[in-house]
């Protein structure tokens, strides 16, 4: 059975389900999510797309992200995801979401109603090879600066989303 994405209006309403594929050749909106997982040196996990990815394969990207199933709460799918991916699980609580339309190559787009998720582990993950290449920390200022230099290292949601959470996080600090 192909995956099917959850279609929605600009505030998130489900409007009916597509298949993924036709979704990103479409550029259709569909819900998403993002995790950001933190260690406790506050240094983000970052994996590196499988390179047998559809598309954006070998990219650096947020900790883990993905769709939730036709009937899925967005908690537990992240938390689905989280293990799926990542082999690990850990507390997240959801800090906001954002609307993004960006071109993938390949004649994909993404257009998502993207819910940001962030999450804090000392645990190590134990990655699943078919969606990560890799992995690894670093620092929000070490990521800033190697955005800006290398942006084609990264893929334009997590560029987009990183911005986001690093204002996020500094409100927190407030």
């Amino acid at each position: 059975m192909q995956e099917q994405v959850i279609l929605v209006d600009v505030d998130d309403n489900p409007q009916g389900l597509m298949e993924k594929m036709e979704a990103h050749q479409k550029g259709v909106l569909h819900r998403a999510f993002s995790i950001f997982v933190f260690n406790s040196k506050q240094e983000l996990m970052l994996q590196q797309r499988a390179f047998s990815k559809y598309h954006t394969p070998g990219l650096w990207t947020n900790t883990c992200c993905s769709h939730p199933r036709h009937g899925e709460s967005l908690e537990a799918a992240t938390k689905r995801r989280l293990k799926e991916e990542m082999g690990m699980q850990c507390d997240i609580k959801k800090a906001f979401s954002f609307l993004y339309k960006a071109d993938v190559g390949q004649g994909l787009t993404e257009h998502e109603f993207d819910h940001v998720f962030i999450g804090h582990t000392d645990e190590l993950p134990d990655i699943n090879p078919e969606e990560v290449a890799g992995w690894k920390y670093a620092s929000m200022d070490e990521l800033s600066i190697d955005i800006a230099k290398n942006p084609e290292n990264y893929t334009v949601w997590f560029r987009i989303a990183f911005d986001e959470v690093n204002d996020y996080l500094k409100t927190l600090k407030t």
